[in-house]
């Protein structure tokens, strides 16, 4: 009898070992993967920088300029300037344009990407307008700078000896808002339930 016991608890606690261990792990996922993201480049991922390196190479390369809106957005958004050529290493400052087309404010936050995916890791961007969420309110529009430059150790690389181009993407999607009775009313179902769960 003793022995059941004990084998019965070694399984609960290694069910429930297993359990946190794929919590933990769940919630863990997604900053580790954006780590390995900004690394490696991985997926057109680009890389965050303070300032250019300070070197320039006579290599050009054309920057293309796209932008997609998530079709639960009422915004249009569009490149300003739609391409623009310039040097490995030197800086560049392109627009991006949006508008809110709705009747109500909103905010939007932009997920971006360049292509070719292989070019992400020595893609840097010094400002971008995707670092931070934007509110637009009904009818007005923004101009959002984004300042990059494309590192000269790119130079280094055999496998992109090929690259003339880069496509810049930016997609913008919704943030909802959550305001304090939208918490509240979140919350009372929980509250309803701990206080059945007393009883």
């Amino acid at each position: 009898m003793a022995a059941t016991r004990n084998r019965n608890r070694h399984v609960l606690l290694c069910c429930v070992g297993l359990v946190a261990g794929m919590t933990a792990l769940s919630f863990a996922a997604v900053p580790l993967y954006d780590l390995f993201c900004r690394v490696t480049g991985f997926g057109g991922t680009t890389q965050q920088a303070k300032e250019t390196t300070g070197q320039t190479a006579n290599r050009i390369v054309r920057i293309r300029f796209d932008a997609s809106v998530d079709p639960n957005l009422q915004w249009e958004f569009q490149p300003v300037q739609r391409e623009l050529s310039m040097r490995v290493g030197e800086s560049a400052l392109a627009f991006y344009r949006a508008r809110n087309v709705a009747d109500a404010p909103i905010i939007g936050t932009a997920t971006f990407n360049v292509t070719p995916l292989k070019v992400g890791k020595y893609f840097n961007k010094i400002e971008c307008f995707c670092f931070t969420e934007q509110k637009l309110e009904p009818g007005k529009f923004i101009d959002m700078p984004v300042t990059f430059f494309v590192d000269p150790e790119i130079m280094n690389d055999p496998n992109l000896d090929d690259v003339k181009l880069i496509t810049l993407s930016y997609t913008f999607f919704e943030v909802e808002e959550e305001t304090d009775a939208k918490q509240a009313e979140l919350a009372e179902p929980a509250n309803q339930r701990a206080l059945q769960m007393k009883i």
